[in-house]
């Protein structure tokens, strides 16, 4: 994948026009769910070439990225004429980029797809990339494949339909990629106003953001090494984001992500002197933006458990991307049960 893969739309309509000009697939098929059918198909549908397409409706909702959910997209595929040189077009956020990534990848060995952002979360993490897959017996993205999107394109007039909680959950990723990549963006990410949205100056940011993931995914593509990166905050993140839908409480996975910061924050802190100053930002910034998940001592056994679960582990050992500071990081550390019991305190406490 190459960075030239994103488009930043200016004229939106035109560079979709564009694309599908010069791919000349043999039929088209757009895949929404109920919120994007409803607030960004109309304007997918204003393209001429789009006038013969498909649509496909599934689901809204995490709880929704599942087996069954692909089986309905590769029937309608099946059903209704797909080749291998037709085009899928994945309009929405995370959960459809992610979903109508996998069935297209995995459709007749492949076909041809891109993702339209419609949501902030979409744009700077699930559409990017090249990871698609489904959550599997209650774990987070359990089945997948690495398969970019032929193009992935990015409109922020989208992102206006959005309420507060998805901008809020969107932004999470990019907090974690500017502690990932410099002080300069750590700062202007601060800076940013999220109660009062500056949509010119958060293109600029989501530009900033995409193109500090996709330095990191050209370097290493199956996250084999540097691409672990990417994965600062998700491995409590993913525990959280599971244990809340256990609980029938279920939290937006950039809020998650959030939470799964603060306690990844504090262990580079305790274990690689990852500075206190820049620590004590992000809890402030996380309390007054996103709240707290609710749990107690006595689930610290089950979030431990989820954490076990998680891809990036080897062996019996749960495996975390942390910072020594702002732009360092450091892949493959490793903590002990106490450890994460003392980062789940520090988060209650904060």
């Amino acid at each position: 994948m190459t960075s030239s893969s994103t488009i930043i739309c200016e004229n939106f309509i035109a560079e979709l026009n564009e694309f599908i000009e010069y791919q000349k697939p043999d039929g088209i098929f757009v895949l929404v769910d109920e919120n994007t059918e409803k607030f960004c198909l109309p304007l997918l549908l204003q393209s001429e070439k789009l006038k013969n397409c498909q649509v496909i409706t599934i689901p809204s909702g995490d709880e929704n990225k599942n087996i069954h959910t692909a089986i309905e997209v590769w029937n309608y595929l099946s059903s209704h004429g797909a080749t291998r040189r037709s085009l899928m077009i994945n309009a929405g956020g995370g959960m459809v980029s992610d979903l109508g990534g996998f069935a297209a990848a995995t459709f007749k060995r492949g076909i041809s797809y891109i993702n339209v952002s419609t949501t902030l979360l979409g744009a700077v993490d699930a559409a990017t990339g090249g990871k698609t897959g489904i959550n599997f017996m209650g774990l987070k993205n359990e089945i997948g494949v690495f398969a970019p999107a032929d193009k992935v394109l990015i409109n922020v007039d989208f992102f206006r339909t959005l309420d507060d909680k998805n901008l809020r959950s969107g932004f999470a990723e990019m907090i974690k990629h500017s502690l990932l990549d410099s002080r300069e963006h750590w700062k202007n990410i601060l800076k940013f106003n999220l109660d009062t949205i500056d949509y010119e100056l958060l293109k600029h940011r989501v530009a900033e953001s995409v193109k500090i993931k996709e330095q990191i995914v050209e370097k290493d593509p199956k996250e084999q090494n540097l691409r672990k990166a990417l994965n600062l905050g998700h491995t409590f993140g993913h525990a959280f984001e599971s244990f809340s839908y256990s609980q029938h409480q279920p939290v937006l996975h950039g809020y998650a992500v959030m939470y799964g910061l603060v306690c990844e924050l504090y262990l580079s802190h305790v274990k690689l002197n990852f500075p206190k100053e820049d620590l004590l930002k992000l809890v402030t910034l996380a309390k007054e933006n996103y709240g707290k998940i609710s749990f107690c001592c006595d689930d610290y056994e089950q979030l431990y458990e989820l954490m076990t679960h998680d891809k990036k582990n080897v062996s019996d050992t749960i495996n975390f991307t942390l910072l020594s500071e702002v732009g360092k990081i450091e892949l493959n550390q490793t903590a002990t049960k106490k450890e994460i019991f003392e980062c789940l305190d520090f988060y209650q406490e904060m």
